[in-house]
């Protein structure tokens, strides 16, 4: 592996930032258009019930009400992520009690929601299924009856209220723990937790003729686009999405869902139709949560802490609806290895549905849950050796040439150097007042590879404009592409606007999920850059008679190498009207091979890391033994992500991601009762962290030129610092 000293960064003003600070930016929810109606839902009574019937004649005849929704006004079809099992609005049954019977749309907020309340519905009760763990026990009430003629994927092992069943099965676990010199088994259980974006949910609505355009606050405008597509029954070519300014989403406003509903109502009233969610409905209405967890783990080891077998079991609330929660199930058993050398593994892990609120992608889906209990069991097992905590991870973190339990052999990494550079920012070996204590943690996290693409145009004045499907929630991710494309063609980031978050202007992308937007963008943009640099020298190298290779691109100019005097400036060349612009998509990585046995089962592409992102975290806190009231002092992340092309993004993500780690850990949780509705929806009972709680974060990045990976060797960086 090549180790890159300091990080090789151009840092520069992100183009949004002005009116983000300023508020002279609008966001979905600032959105007007003439004639705009506003919308409200009808949520369940029950989290399981049987629907009787649904009479909307109360709601049709409140003044000011111009259009009530049901599952009659729409195509009767399931949508989903990995599996198919939901519709826009509950028709026979309702599972989870932000379950969506009606909308209406009317002339102010006040009257769509006192309409909405005034939507009559009859019900069967149902017994309510809370307890994810005990979902295939005797008696358990089967959430999804029909689950068998749902569409989804044959090798996730569905069986019942089991979503996924995965398995990493290598060698005889119990034989080697029954030679194993100690033993230990552990449970944890984790709370299920929100991703709480401060901006609410909004979305616009307007249609012309049978084409619709949605402005919404989404993480992901073509996956939105597909599913308003699919639910109406629409060709995607009579979907445009447009994603205004958007804040936060740490992964909760992927998938699609509200749009749907939205432009339902748009089109039964004939005019466009707002819905902006209250606090309240952040919190039980939408379908992405962090997925709470029951862990059991059981490790043995040799004397000099030789990991010889793991076994686990963990169970997965995926809630009532499987969303994009699909992969769960292998990528927790993933994380249950941890960044670890293990020589026999027996992990089995079960996503289980629920009637609790449907569980989805939240930054680092399935990993901070399962690496706080893997790494408490380490700090367990180390006690049982005698042995320091630290000096257990020293002699058990993979490193270049490893072996993982599914086959992968890793190279290129910083597993063990991230370790030592959190000890020495936290100060390991330091002596510390009887009230504090520092723990350590390590975790993974993989990088997604995924089809994505640019268009990159000169400008007569010698700027240029970046065109791309990518996505910014405030990740700061779309800063690279500037970076990137400047590079290639002799300019500075500063020339180059960039459009973006409209599906009738960009080439397709992922959305601002899996940490991929520069990993995957950014190739695409050097690959378009590449073709205008192509199209510029070749320009150039007939206006000053010279070979192409004779001419290189610096400083807004085409200039004869060893002869700078001797050149044109770039807006000379594209002033003359010959359209310089390129396009590119760039390669895709390939995951890594495996050989993972073929008994294992639930291997839906996610059973090796590609370019895995490695960390070491450190937390000095100090604790009130008489209140238990727990203060982090001091925090120190250590990350190997690559080449670092933008610092100040980059230590922008840890700062945030290391609060949310914080959060989860010590003040957030969604309480249920036993019907699985949440006892805490608002942020006066659901405690975040804000700016007064943050320690001091030291950060250090171990810079890996990673091959086969993002550009220039980098990783993807937004999801690992909320892992350990």
């Amino acid at each position: 592996m090549t180790a890159v000293e300091e990080p090789t960064t151009t840092e520069f003003i992100r183009p949004d930032g002005h009116e983000k600070v300023t508020g002279s930016g609008r966001y979905t929810a600032d959105l007007s258009r003439t004639g705009q109606l506003h919308a409200a839902f009808r949520y369940s009574d029950h989290t399981h019930a049987r629907i009787l019937s649904i009479d909307t004649a109360r709601a049709e005849a409140l003044p000011g009400v111009l259009a009530v929704v049901t599952h009659e006004d729409v195509p009767d079809v399931l949508y989903g992520g990995m599996v198919q099992d939901r519709r826009l609005f509950a028709r026979d049954t309702v599972r989870f009690e932000g379950d969506i019977i009606a909308g209406v749309a009317a002339l102010t907020p006040e009257i769509a929601r006192e309409a909405a309340a005034l939507v009559d519905v009859e019900y069967e009760p149902l017994p309510a299924l809370s307890d994810w763990a005990a979902a295939n026990d005797e008696g358990a009430p089967l959430i999804h009856p029909d689950w068998e003629s749902y569409s989804g994927s044959d090798d996730m092992g569905r069986n019942a209220n089991t979503l996924g069943y995965s398995s990493i099965v290598n060698g005889d676990a119990a034989a080697a723990m029954a030679g194993a010199d100690v033993v230990v088994k552990s449970s944890f259980r984790t709370d299920p937790v929100q991703g709480v974006p401060i901006e609410p949910r909004a979305i616009v609505a307007e249609w012309h003729g049978d084409e619709v355009t949605v402005w919404t606050s989404t993480q992901v405008p073509y996956g939105a686009r597909a599913g308003i597509a699919h639910t109406l029954q629409l060709p995607e070519s009579h979907v445009r999405v447009i994603v205004p300014l958007l804040g936060g989403g740490f992964g909760s406003k992927c998938d699609f869902h509200f749009e749907g509903h939205v432009a339902a109502l748009a089109k039964k009233a004939g005019r466009p139709v707002k819905l902006v969610f209250s606090r309240h409905e952040e919190f039980f209405a939408v379908g992405h949560r962090r997925e709470g967890f029951v862990i059991e783990l059981e490790t043995g080891a040799r004397k000099d802490g030789t990991l010889v077998a793991r076994r686990g079991t963990l169970k997965i609330d995926s809630g009532a609806y499987c969303g994009e929660g699909g992969f769960f199930a292998q990528m927790a058993a993933m994380h249950a290895l941890g960044p670890y050398v293990i020589e026999t593994t027996d992990i089995h892990s079960y996503l289980n549905y629920s009637n609790n609120q449907p569980s989805s992608s939240i930054r680092a889906p399935t990993a901070p849950q399962v690496c706080w209990a893997v790494e408490q069991h380490m700090d367990e097992l180390a006690e049982a050796l005698g042995m320091d905590p630290v000096e257990l991870r020293r002699r058990t973190l993979i490193e270049d040439g490893s072996v993982t339990p599914t086959g992968q052999v890793l190279e290129n990494i910083a597993m063990k150097e991230t370790l030592e550079e959190a000890l020495r920012l936290i100060g390991y070996e330091q002596e510390l007042p009887e009230d504090e204590a520092i723990g350590v943690a390590c975790g993974w996290w993989p990088s997604i590879a995924s089809p994505s693409g640019a268009y990159v145009k000169l400008n007569g004045d010698g700027t240029a404009t970046i065109v791309t499907g990518a996505q910014e929630c405030g990740t700061g991710a779309v800063m690279a592409l500037p970076v990137l494309a400047a590079d290639q063609l002799g300019m500075k980031p500063e020339d180059f606007s960039i459009l973006y978050q409209d599906t009738d202007a960009g080439p397709w992308d992922m959305g601002a999920s899996g940490s991929q937007t520069t990993f995957n963008n950014g190739r695409a943009v050097i690959a378009a850059a590449i073709e205008v640099r192509t199209q510029l020298l070749e320009m150039a190298s007939e206006r000053l008679e010279v070979a192409v290779d004779d001419l290189e691109l610096v400083d807004g100019a085409a200039r004869v190498k060893g002869a700078p005097s001797s050149s044109v400036t770039i807006a000379e060349l594209a002033g003359t009207g010959t359209p310089l612009l390129g396009k590119g998509s760039g390669i895709i990585p390939d995951n890594p091979p495996t050989q993972l046995p073929e008994g294992c089962v639930g291997k839906i592409g996610v059973d090796s890391f590609l370019a895995p992102q490695l960390i070491t975290q450190a937390a000095r806190v100090k604790v009130d033994r008489e209140t238990g009231v727990v203060r982090v002092v001091k925090f120190a992340a250590a990350h190997d992500s690559g080449v670092i092309l933008n610092k100040i993004g980059a230590d922008g993500q840890v700062y945030g991601g290391v609060m949310m780690g914080i959060g989860q850990a010590l003040t957030e949780a969604t309480w249920t009762d036993e019907q699985g509705r949440q006892r805490n929806p608002g942020l006066l009972d659901y405690k975040l962290q804000t700016a007064s709680d943050a320690p001091e974060i030291a950060i250090r990045w171990i810079e890996i030129d990673t091959p086969n990976a993002g550009p220039k060797g980098s990783k993807g960086v937004g999801e690992p610092p909320s892992v350990p």
